[in-house]
């Protein structure tokens, strides 16, 4: 098997499950997943920092689907890379009431979701936050202890919405660095075609604010590869527009309205099976692709041991801190000096 052939194979199996889902549960997004499923697999194989095993590790990179609505494309990537929380029973029962695949990722429900998405921009904001908070502890504790990447993942919606300016604005402004925006540019939303309601040129829109921006084939493993490379180079923070075709591999729906927010149907899901090579039953994935995605999730299992070892090398107060920080501790002090402050207005 090729290195693309193994690429396009480790993809489909998140277009696969996150299209058996919506089916199933008769409910869903499956137009993201499919599209941005190349971006996901190069990202999540290549790039993420994070250990299953230990999915609230401090220095893992935090990766935000702002584009909450695709949440199957999450889901399919946790319970592929082997993350406890999701069980293929779990992904059978998406959208069902119980069960840990919501409609939209629900943060506290689940290792592995950072944040609640679904309001659209709200991922974007939150990220933002996030890449604040990294360049934050790293000076505080410098880049032995804090140094990651926050990546998110972003749809049309979400870069509509007015909070996505003054999110943007102030990344750009604090040159946040390690902030990497996808945004998943397939020209589609829910009522038809993006250009029917904006005209927006989203990279001058962004560059206008301090961004690094660059363009991708969202669907070329090799050129996403590398525009993620250039993006982590560079000293601002980077939108990176990822063409993409909604529904990828569907035969008459792929890059319509129609696959966005409903289930493909057995028809149309025969039609995708057989475009895309993919002659398994639902919610079905081969050993050895599967086994290839356990793989890449054990690969950053390294770097978080290095992390490990170079934590136990830091003085106790530093860990101390450190540790009463990422808890959300207030320092010992605080209700005794709170107290006397009021005191004093009073």
């Amino acid at each position: 098997m090729t290195d693309l052939d193994k690429h396009q194979r480790m993809a489909n199996a998140i277009r696969f499950l996150a299209i058996d889902a919506v089916e199933k549960a008769k409910s869903g997004h499956p137009g993201l997943p499919m599209g941005a499923a190349d971006i996901a697999t190069v990202l999540f194989t290549e790039f993420l920092k994070f250990d299953p095993t230990a999915p609230n590790w401090a220095d893992r990179d935090r990766f935000v689907l702002s584009a909450g609505h695709g949440s199957m494309l999450l889901y399919s990537l946790l319970y592929l890379l082997g993350y406890e929380d999701f069980s293929l029973d779990e992904i059978k029962n998406f959208r069902q009431l119980g069960s840990r695949t919501a409609g939209h990722p629900e943060y506290g429900h689940g290792a592995g979701i950072e944040t609640t998405t679904g309001p659209l921009g709200q991922g974007l904001g939150n990220a933002v936050g996030m890449a604040i908070a990294e360049r934050l502890q790293s000076a505080r504790f410098s880049e032995k202890l804090v140094d990651h990447y926050t990546y998110v993942l972003a749809g049309d919606g979400c870069l509509m919405e007015g909070i996505s300016q003054e999110a943007l604005s102030m990344a750009g402004h604090l040159k946040l660095n390690k902030l990497i925006v996808i945004w998943d540019d397939n020209g589609i939303s829910i009522d038809g075609k993006v250009e029917l309601t904006d005209s927006t040129d989203q990279l001058a829109r962004f560059a206008a604010s301090g961004w690094n921006t660059l363009s991708v084939d969202g669907h070329d493993p090799v050129a996403i590869s590398a525009t993620i490379r250039q993006a982590q180079a560079s000293d601002r923070p980077t939108l990176i527009a990822a063409k993409t075709t909604i529904g990828f591999g569907a035969p008459t729906k792929s890059g319509t309205a129609k696959v966005h927010g409903a289930p493909l149907g057995t028809e149309e899901i025969s039609g995708t099976r057989a475009a895309l090579n993919w002659p398994y039953e639902p919610f079905e994935v081969p050993s050895e692709i599967l086994d290839a995605w356990r793989i890449a999730g054990l690969r950053s299992a390294h770097a978080h041991k290095d992390w490990q070892k170079r934590f136990a090398e830091a003085d106790a107060e530093t860990r101390a801190e450190f540790e009463r920080r990422n808890r959300g501790d207030l320092p010992a002090a605080y209700a005794t000096a709170m107290m006397d402050y009021k005191k004093k207005l009073a």
